[in-house]
């Protein structure tokens, strides 16, 4: 009997659905899979209020670790073939309770030596969260085997609309009647158990080594060349964000929730009118750079990491 972890962290119970399609058409005769739902001691909001959304970025772009709950000791009770790790994105990182558990000890005893496939569910920018995610995973000595993307496929400003509503008001609904709704679609959602017969599969004859090309040939992962630019560029002025409100103190001091309200505005001027003219340059240098594109686009669907 093989035995699969699947460790996750949900707000909202989409990714639980994304990852219960992809284990539960595992054959029950020949894989026992264990659930492990990370915890906070001092969880976040759902829905969120806006102070405490914007006031989490600081700490949650520089990867600072919050107190998680002692994990059932079940969990440790069995050395597991396989782990499933489900994450999000929170400001181009892996969420809060992710980072924090690849930070712990639990982390160290559950992944070590063990193949791990990553499945994120996010609006559209994973690429720079998996690269961190990655360099966690190999801290803890985990094998990454596989990783699995699955995004919002609306026009970038309408999910940025409609995951807000989403967001701050608990609704998965239509906004207005009018909008889409937001977040993976039901239809990706419900398809995401085409990944299963090769998971299982690689897991159940130890050929870990194919399956990450398996996937891409199911599209578990699909690049953007234009966003892969933009993350990168995110990701940099946000350092600079993240070190000048750390400065300016703890969360909820008046200080700090000035420049709280100033990064409020440059995101919304950066999703408003800094994004298209980047787009716009980008479609203007896509053909002399297209090599340097096609590269970055090869590395970003594998589970390999750049030496820095």
């Amino acid at each position: 009997m093989k035995e699969v972890l699947v460790v996750y962290y949900t707000q909202t119970g989409q990714l639980l659905d994304i990852l219960e399609n992809i284990v539960v058409p595992f054959d029950k005769e020949k894989v026992n899979v264990t659930y492990h739902k990370i915890e906070l001691e001092n969880p976040f909001p759902f829905p969120w209020t806006k102070d405490a959304f914007y006031n989490a970025f600081p700490e949650s772009f520089r990867q600072v670790p919050a107190k998680l709950k002692v994990p059932n000791e079940s969990v440790f009770s069995k050395k597991y073939d396989l782990v499933v790790l489900g994450y999000q994105v929170w400001f181009l990182t892996p969420s809060v309770p992710i980072n924090s558990f690849l930070k712990s000890e639990a982390a160290k005893k559950l992944l070590s030596n063990t193949p791990v496939v990553t499945v994120v569910a996010c609006r559209n920018m994973w690429i720079q969260a998996q690269e961190k995610v990655k360099r966690l995973l190999k801290n803890v000595e985990a094998n990454l085997v596989g990783h699995i993307a699955l995004v919002d496929r609306n026009v970038n400003h309408i999910s940025v609309i409609t995951i807000a509503h989403w967001m701050f008001s608990g609704d998965k609904g239509r906004m207005w009647g009018i909008f889409p709704k937001p977040g993976v679609s039901d239809k990706d959602i419900k398809e995401a158990s085409r990944f299963s017969p090769v998971i299982e599969e690689a897991l159940l004859s130890n050929t870990f080594s194919i399956l990450q090309g398996k996937l891409l040939e199911l599209k578990a992962v699909i690049v953007n060349p234009f966003l892969v630019k933009t993350d990168e560029r995110g990701n940099f002025v946000f350092s600079k964000w993240a070190a000048l409100l750390t400065k300016k103190g703890e969360e909820s001091e008046a200080k700090r929730n000035k420049w709280i309200n100033y990064f409020k505005k440059y995101l919304f001027f950066a999703i408003w009118v800094i994004a298209p003219i980047v787009f716009v340059v980008f479609l203007i240098t896509y053909l002399p750079t297209y090599k340097k594109r096609k590269k970055e686009k090869e590395y970003y669907s594998s589970v390999y990491l750049k030496e820095n």
